[in-house]
Formats: C-alpha cells, sequence, structure tokens
C-alpha cells in the first residue's frame, strides 16, 4: 500500500511541475498574443522573458530561446519578426514531449 502512496505522490508532484512551467508558459503566451494590442513593448517583453525561463525550468530548450527571441524582437519594433518566433515557440512547444502522467482515477 505503501509503494502505491509513494508512487501516487510522485505522479501528482510531477503534474503539478508540468501546470507550474508547461501550462502557465502556453495560457501566458495566449494572454500575450491575443491582447498585445493593449500590451506596451515592454510588459510584452517581460512577459516573454518570463515564459522563456519557465520552459528553460522545464528543459524544452528550443521553446525558451524561440520565446527569449520573440522578447528581444519586441524592442526592435519588428512586429512580424516577434509574431513569427512566437508562432514557432508555440509549435514548438507543442512538438515537446509530454511529462505529464496519464490521468488515472485514484479509488480510496
Amino acid at each position: 500500500m505503501e509503494l502505491s502512496r509513494k508512487k501516487l505522490r510522485e505522479e501528482v508532484l510531477e503534474r503539478i511541475k508540468y501546470v507550474k512551467t508547461c501550462v502557465m508558459a502556453r495560457e501566458l503566451c495566449l494572454l500575450v498574443r491575443t491582447n498585445r494590442a493593449v500590451l506596451e513593448p515592454k510588459d510584452v517583453k517581460d512577459i516573454c522573458s518570463y515564459i522563456s525561463n519557465l520552459c528553460k525550468e522545464e528543459g524544452c530548450a528550443d521553446p525558451s530561446e524561440l520565446c527569449r527571441k520573440a522578447a528581444e524582437a519586441v524592442g526592435s519594433k519588428d512586429e512580424a519578426k516577434y509574431l513569427e518566433l512566437c508562432a514557432q515557440s508555440c509549435v514548438k512547444c507543442g512538438e515537446a514531449k509530454r511529462t505529464a502522467p496519464k490521468r488515472e482515477t485514484y479509488v480510496a
């Protein structure tokens, strides 16, 4: 019984880590992309940098690097480049390995 509890605990902690990094990064990215018209360039740059760090924390180097480059592109006033980098980052994020464990129903 104790092994089942330990395994379930590990799965829950891994799921929490996934939500704290990958899910939050995707949600923040979506918010920035859909509301960029009302955000200041500094806001976008700061949030993209934060998203880059979230991706890096999860070990997703490609999406992290693309978000970092998107943050830099915001400062250069090149919106087309910024949007392209954001789109590439989203695609890379979708291609990244899914570390979230399968959801299983726990019956006590």
